[in-house]
């Protein structure tokens, strides 16, 4: 941004009284989309229920254009614009949301994969067979008028078709990619895959990091690092290492952008020891959040607010935006405006990390490089010892968060505590063992619907009684890993449970949610600063319209299927990919 463009939105963000002792950047150059009294402006107004539709919507004009008109308007009115007047301004000056996407049906979608023809249970196969179908809904293509104009647009370029979530979210978002790529791959569509890929690859290329979404509100905070394992996972079905040597460049891009900008030194017993935080060091509110950051920094001191809307921002980064996984550690963890992710180290992230590293240095074993390789392996061997020395407990039998502030482990409950299993982050095997202990203790598998984001409830969408797809996966195939036929049986049945959950509600509602309520018989969820996204179905469609299938609920279109009714449908084989292998466990799926 030139100096004095940033002068002028400074000083007026101190007047607007959204300033602080020490401002901080904003999330990105744009005066409409990421700071600016414009934005300031629209969203205190509270013109539309979801304050990201305003920052979703495209401009008719150039910017400068439609900030002369502004100021014009700013000037006549003395600062407070009537609402009005306001509408009117938006009406004229921007377009609805989503206009300058359009839809699209991946060109290599079809009617029955392989896995539908291996589910023998008519119930599940016709479930399952919806569910594909729905790739077609999801699919969409950035229009070139994007790529001609982009200053117009809060939306990214890409070049590639990509599916989105649905719901609010018509843009792609970095982590939640990954489980959308199993479930592609599963339905047979690699080529929809690998255009999604180098989506990804390009942002790397553009910005240095993928960004948390393809929104340019989004730059400067990225989503947990899954681009390699995606790779591999492209790469593993396809066997296209021609792609994969014409971009393992790129992939060492991206995690060069967590070891330079996410690093944090940790010491212990005397030794020193590199590990990695989510840390977004971005000023202002969320664009797309921006007034429930805005009111929310309203109970702090002025000096105290930048630094709440970085630690959010980190929060999102995460990806678990929001939990107590955050605020825990403060003098009042019942408060989101407590929160303070930067100051732990956690666990999830570095298990990502340790496999990217792994990873890599098997592509460039692959590749011939054996220079690189052993770079990859040093740091992955690295990040073991410094894993096992500041964040695994040994009495407990799991990792856990590590608080920098207050110099010792979050010792509650998360799934994520158990992330290095799913990520082959461990060198004793008996480990996966003692989780299934810690698991036992923490008294986790007593719930029945699904395993809980956390044991707190906050009223965060991250928290206590909501349980998410993603979480799920990371503890059932870490468990399943285990050599124990009775840890696997374990796995085997926190499959069964979630598939349950989610065949159960889609037989009563004709939808999937992102997210589910496990504390009575599994409903959707709730929580947080949305209402819970719903999936598409027939008359979900009739009825909303814009109702889709958030990718949260399609891992693999493959969290497998699940026991109805106290039959025995042939759900096994649906089972498998969600446990990481390509048979199932033989175990009789008959509840106990």
């Amino acid at each position: 941004m030139p100096a004095r463009t940033w002068e002028l939105s400074l000083l007026l963000l101190l007047e607007l009284g959204l300033g602080s002792q020490e401002a901080l950047p904003p999330s990105c150059e744009s005066q409409i989309y990421c700071h600016g009294e414009l934005l300031h402006q629209v969203q205190m107004a509270k013109l539309y229920q979801d304050d990201k539709q305003f920052v979703d919507m495209p401009l008719c004009l150039a910017p400068d254009q439609v900030m002369q008109r502004f100021n014009e308007l700013v000037s006549t009115h003395n600062h407070s614009i009537p609402q009005q007047q306001l509408q009117l301004f938006l009406k004229e000056h921007f377009q609805a949301v989503g206009q300058e996407l359009e839809s699209w049906t991946p060109e290599d979608w079809k009617d029955s994969p392989r896995f539908l023809q291996k589910i023998s249970d008519p119930k599940l196969r016709a479930w399952a067979g919806q569910l594909h179908q729905l790739w077609k809904k999801l699919g969409k293509k950035v229009k070139p008028e994007v790529l001609l104009h982009p200053e117009q647009f809060s939306l990214i370029y890409s070049q590639h078709p990509f599916i989105v979530p649905g719901g609010r979210f018509l843009e792609f978002y970095y982590w939640d990619s990954y489980w959308v790529m199993e479930g592609l791959l599963l339905s047979e569509m690699s080529e929809t895959v690998k255009g999604m890929l180098q989506n990804f690859l390009d942002l790397v290329q553009t910005y240095g990091h993928v960004p948390n979404g393809a929104r340019v509100y989004y730059l400067q905070r990225s989503q947990p690092p899954l681009l390699t394992l995606m790779m591999n996972r492209y790469v593993t079905h396809t066997n296209d290492t021609a792609f994969l040597r014409d971009n393992i460049g790129t992939l060492a891009l991206e995690l060069d952008f967590w070891a330079e900008n996410r690093n944090i030194s940790v010491s212990s017993r005397g030794k020193t020891y590199i590990l990695n935080r989510y840390h977004v060091p971005y000023g202002g509110p969320r664009p797309e959040s921006y007034s429930k950051d805005a009111e929310l920094a309203d109970l702090l001191p002025e000096g105290d607010r930048e630094t709440l809307w970085a630690e959010l921002k980190a929060g999102a980064e995460s990806g678990w935006d929001f939990s107590s996984r955050w605020l825990i550690g403060s003098p009042n963890p019942d408060l989101l405006s407590s929160i303070r992710t930067s100051k732990l180290v956690p666990v999830d992230l570095n298990a990502f990390l340790c496999q990217a590293e792994d990873l890599m240095s098997n592509f460039y074993t692959s590749l011939g490089n054996d220079s690189q390789a052993m770079k990859y392996r040093n740091l992955r061997e690295q990040r073991l010892v410094a894993m096992k020395a500041i964040l695994w407990d040994e009495e407990k039998g799991a990792w856990f968060d590590y608080d920098l502030e207050n110099g010792k482990k979050n010792q509650e409950f998360y799934p994520s505590n158990l992330a290095p299993l799913w990520a082959d982050c461990f060198s004793d095997l008996s480990v996966v063992d003692k989780a299934l202990k810690y698991l036992e203790d923490s008294q986790i598998l007593t719930y029945q619907h699904g395993i809980p984001t956390s044991l707190r409830n906050t009223a965060q969408q991250w928290d206590f009684p909501n349980a998410w797809a993603p979480l799920q996966d990371l503890v059932i195939r870490g468990l399943a890993k285990s050599p124990s036929p009775k840890t696997q049986e374990v796995a085997f049945q926190l499959a069964q449970n979630w598939i349950r959950t989610n065949f159960d509600v889609y037989s009563q509602k004709s939808a999937m949610y992102e997210k589910y309520d496990i504390s009575n018989g599994g409903q959707p969820g709730g929580g947080g600063e949305y209402e819970v996204q719903v999936s598409g179905s027939a008359s979900h469609r009739e009825l909303r319209g814009s109702a889709v299938p958030t990718d949260h609920d399609l891992p693999s279109l493959g969290l497998p299927s699940l026991w109805v009714h106290r039959e025995e449908p042939d759900w096994c084989s649906l089972v498998a990919p969600v446990l990481g292998g390509s048979e199932p466990l033989g175990r009789d799926p008959t509840p106990r």
